[in-house]
């Protein structure tokens, strides 16, 4: 393994994730363009090359044109070791893909009564949440789940506090040293959402730090937030009087029948999951997130191709599944004026959802996961991309992006000759 001390500059994960992501279509394009492709054989026979070729681990592509899945076909292994096959059932944490049904969980709590995008997040919670550089500022609902809170993640501890390895992981590679001693990771059980975010937000918080807080107006300034995103996830639970990972199970989860799929990851079936990577030679222990709303989905591809349908046929208005089309509309709505999304990385927000060159999309980055959904804005067509590659170790983020791109150039001329 290379020296990876080295390359522990990352781990902006939410940075890294947003602006990879998010980036257009002609920014990714690179000189290696797939042979003209047309049917799903073509499209099989350039993946299978891609993963040969690319040192991919493994991964699942699912393609939906219309009211139908045309190709759901996965790659590579979910453990090399073991050569174990990346199946379409073999489960993978999301990312930040997780994000989505976020969305579709504030979409769902507001149809029931429980709040609207303009309510005040200090009305709902049992402790208030002021930021100490505006305090006069009121955090709404639509401030969370459009990143314009002014709450933002501490680079410096967001790994260290949030991310934990499960008791019984070997920690002694070199990958398991870094994340314990480069990173800060502690072998521990999971925290309780509402004790880990009273850590983080309470002013006597062991996490407490004002540089959770931007000296900006909600509303004023985007800044990516897993931490407001959990946040927003715990206001679900405390207003619907479940825990969030059961609100979206029972809402979101089993009305699209995607029984494979958990935020729960004392539900998740190990045995069934993808070996997450550093590279090819470099498993990582397995791990979760105390703040699990930001990123813990636990799914795979046959699910995610319901879901992906669900989307699309929800943006077509054409689906009652999860909510009536008022709230799939709100969900692809665009939520802020021009120009306060970074320029270059997206054009607008929706619920979580983001808006670029007539597509709704959403990615995902964590350590040995990269995910990515994305539809077009009329629903007419959409794919999803999960794998068990890092892209998120300084270096290993380029070469993601780069079999991104050419999966995307893959997709692209499969759906446009179909």
């Amino acid at each position: 393994m290379k020296t990876l001390s080295k390359q522990v500059l990352l781990i902006l994960l939410s940075f890294i994730v947003l602006f990879s992501s998010c980036s257009s279509d002609d920014d990714n394009h690179t000189n290696q363009s797939p042979n003209e492709i047309e049917t799903a054989e073509g499209l099989s026979a350039y993946l299978e090359n891609l993963v040969n070729t690319k040192d991919v681990p493994g991964f699942s592509i699912s393609v939906a044109i219309g009211n139908s899945i045309a190709f759901n076909q996965s790659f590579g292994y979910s453990n090399l070791a073991n050569q174990i096959a990346y199946t379409n059932q073999t489960i993978n944490n999301l990312a930040s893909v997780s994000k989505t049904f976020v969305g579709a969980a504030t979409a769902k709590a507001i149809e029931q009564g429980y709040f609207t995008l303009e309510t005040n997040i200090n009305t709902l919670l049992p402790v208030d949440i002021i930021n100490p550089k505006q305090p006069n500022g009121n955090i709404k609902i639509k401030h969370l789940i459009t990143h314009t809170s002014g709450i933002v993640d501490v680079p410096t501890t967001y790994i260290a506090s949030n991310y934990y390895i499960l008791p019984g992981e070997d920690i002694t590679t070199s990958i398991g040293n870094i994340l314990i001693n480069d990173l800060g990771m502690q072998q521990m059980e999971q925290v309780d959402l509402d004790d880990y975010l009273l850590e983080i937000f309470d002013e006597d918080g062991g996490l407490y730090n004002l540089d959770n807080y931007l000296d900006a107006l909600p509303g004023e300034t985007w800044a990516y937030s897993n931490d407001a995103t959990s946040l927003l996830g715990y206001i679900i639970e405390y207003v619907s009087g479940q825990s969030f990972d059961d609100y979206v199970a029972d809402y979101i989860l089993n009305p699209l029948q995607m029984s494979n799929s958990t935020f729960n990851i004392n539900e998740v079936n190990f045995q069934n999951m993808a070996t997450q990577y550093y590279d090819t030679n470099s498993p990582f222990p397995r791990y979760g997130n105390h703040g699990y709303v930001e990123g813990g989905l636990y799914s795979n591809s046959d699910d995610m191709s319901k879901y992906l349908l669900d989307m699309m046929k929800g943006a077509r208005r054409e689906s009652s599944i999860l909510f009536s089309s008022e709230y799939y509309d709100l969900l692809f709505a665009e939520q802020l004026a021009n120009g306060v999304v970074p320029n270059g990385f997206a054009e607008n927000h929706g619920l979580f959802w983001y808006m670029k060159n007539g597509n709704l999309m959403h990615g995902g980055n964590s350590l040995g996961v990269s995910t990515q959904i994305q539809l077009k804005q009329d629903g007419s067509s959409g794919f999803h991309i999960i794998t068990n590659m890092d892209g998120t170790f300084t270096g290993n983020e380029t070469k993601w992006e780069e079999v991104k791109a050419l999966i995307y150039q893959a997709i692209e001329q499969y759906i446009s000759n179909n």
